[in-house]
């Protein structure tokens, strides 16, 4: 087996696919950094362009909405999202290291931690719902052509393929992700589009919901609660991203134009009104034709979609979930292998990802056959995100005070088990940021309202409806400007243009050092 190895100076040409990637979070030298913003387009969109997906996209419909309804509040969530997880891009390329790591800057090089674990949990969340869903679909199609029992042994077989699978092409690392999701960007897209002629003749634009003229009031007040709820289920979709975007943009050279990658992250984004629809055409289809599925207590979109679909299309629908598990999974699993061997340093790369893949199929299988945890990871996931917003919001107002510029040697000290440098703080941790992310996060989650499932202690509020994400973002940007200017950050934590919007203090800032106190031996700068 061969191994890339992250010292070269000079690369003729891009490594081999099948070459084992040795990089960690460390900065990616300039002769490796040969991916393009279109690499990051299909890697961010192959990652959604899933059927976990077409999920998500059923929820308007699950809500009581009309397809034109449900059509508006799916465009919204999708827009909002993308523009929010835009800026998340420009990262990666400037310091060459992932987010977490660059959110040492603002949270302190341990404060970075708060980027890892949120990576973390939102990694085997989405893995975990992207193996249930795709497994789900495959065995409910293969039980429709060839007739195979729906038995526990049966989804243990998918769930354990999948998750193999995706462990394997994340251990090769990124170049092999990117050759998986070329190929699963094209084929997924195709197999959605060969879905608009087979749900052609059933399809009604006209679907009504619930929420029609002749409702009593009380479902008329549901209304924009649900329009709410379902824009917001459709905006976490892109904003799961966020901790993710910069373990590929790394790979982007650092000259690359901002609205390049960020166009890009975008773009990726926007391009998934193609699982999106679709999931919310067949919903509005199997509301009409078969809405035993759609039961609000217990939805099975996967069943409905199978019991509505001609049967020449059952094996486009179990390709549609072999080839979204393997990109969802190998998106949201390779940060995290990536992450976390710098928090616990003597593991690398590759053994971190192999422990945290583990660790997720056991978290599959347990919470599948054990406790049935799926509609709780749903809420989970959900959790998760409220908690990301305010991250990126202070990541995103940093890189706008800072002017876009980073000291990347600084951003290492954590990595490199080091003390001092410009992003030292107090003792490692930015209290600003910490402060206006962890009440942000808080806030949302106060206000949560999941209806029946997690409904916050203030999440009545705004008359049921869900505006967590929106309330925690505004809480954190505020809250993180008011503290940046009452309370500056050290001048050296600046570029040399200054400051912008918020003031600087003449705190001098300790020097780089080993953890011994002595000198460091990787030079600054």
């Amino acid at each position: 087996m061969n191994i890339q190895h992250s010292e070269s100076s000079v690369t003729e040409k891009p490594p081999s696919v099948t070459q084992v990637e040795t990089h960690g979070v460390e900065r990616i030298p300039d002769a490796d950094r040969t991916a393009r913003p279109f690499d990051l387009f299909r890697l961010a969109f192959g990652g959604a362009n899933t059927f976990s997906t077409c999920v998500l996209g059923a929820f308007p419909i699950l809500f009581g909405l009309s397809f034109l309804q449900g059509l508006a509040a799916m465009l919204l969530g999708l827009v909002v999202g993308a523009l929010l997880l835009a800026p998340m891009a420009v990262f990666g390329p400037r310091n060459g290291t992932n987010n977490a790591v660059s959110s040492s800057a603002h949270l302190g090089v341990h404060g970075r931690v708060v980027g890892s674990f949120l990576s973390l949990l939102t990694a085997v969340a989405f893995f975990s719902l992207s193996v249930w869903s795709s497994g789900d679909a495959l065995i409910g199609g293969a039980h429709r052509m060839f007739g195979l029992p729906e038995s526990d042994a049966a989804y243990a077989v998918a769930y354990a393929v999948f998750a193999v699978l995706v462990l394997a092409v994340c251990v090769y690392g990124f170049r092999f992700m990117l050759l998986v999701n070329k190929i699963a960007v094209v084929a997924a897209t195709l197999l959605f589009v060969l879905g608009l002629f087979a749900f052609a003749g059933d399809f009604d634009a006209s679907y009504a919901g619930i929420f029609t003229a002749g409702a009593d009031a009380a479902t008329q007040e549901l209304f924009w609660p649900s329009f709410i709820g379902a824009a917001l289920i459709v905006l976490s979709n892109p904003v799961s991203f966020g901790a993710f975007l910069g373990d590929w943009a790394r790979y982007i050279p650092a000259s690359t134009p901002h609205r390049k990658v960020m166009g890009a992250a975008f773009l990726s984004q926007i391009a998934t009104v193609l699982p999106f629809g679709f999931g919310l055409t067949t919903a509005a289809i199997i509301a009409e034709r078969a809405p035993e599925y759609l039961d609000p207590a217990a939805p099975n979109f996967v069943g409905g979609l199978l019991a509505v679909s001609p049967s020449w299309y059952f094996l486009p629908v179990c390709l549609i979930a072999l080839i979204g598990g393997m990109s969802t999974g190998t998106t949201a699993l390779y940060g995290t292998g990536l992450d976390f061997s710098s928090v616990f340093p003597r593991l690398s790369r590759v053994r971190a990802t192999v422990l945290v893949g583990v660790l997720s199929i056991v978290f599959i299988f347990v919470g599948r056959f054990g406790f049935n945890l799926v509609q709780a990871i749903s809420t989970f996931a959900t959790m998760i995100i409220t908690c990301t917003v305010p991250w990126m919001i202070v990541m995103m107002l940093g890189w706008v005070t800072r002017r876009g510029w980073y000291d990347p040697d600084a951003l290492q000290v954590f990595t490199r088990r080091q003390r001092g440098g410009r992003y030292w703080f107090a003792h490692g941790w930015n209290w600003r940021g910490m402060a206006a992310w962890w009440t942000g996060a808080v806030t949302g989650v106060l206000f949560t309202n999941i209806p029946g499932q997690f409904v916050g202690p203030l999440g009545d509020l705004a008359g049921g409806a869900d505006i967590s994400l929106p309330l925690g973002a505004a809480v954190a940007g505020v809250l993180h400007l008011v503290l940046l200017r009452v309370f500056p950050e050290p001048r050296e934590v600046f570029g040399p243009a200054g400051p912008r919007w918020v003031g600087a203090a003449d705190t001098p800032v300790a020097p780089i050092t080993e953890a011994d106190g002595t000198p460091a031996l990787v030079p600054a700068g």
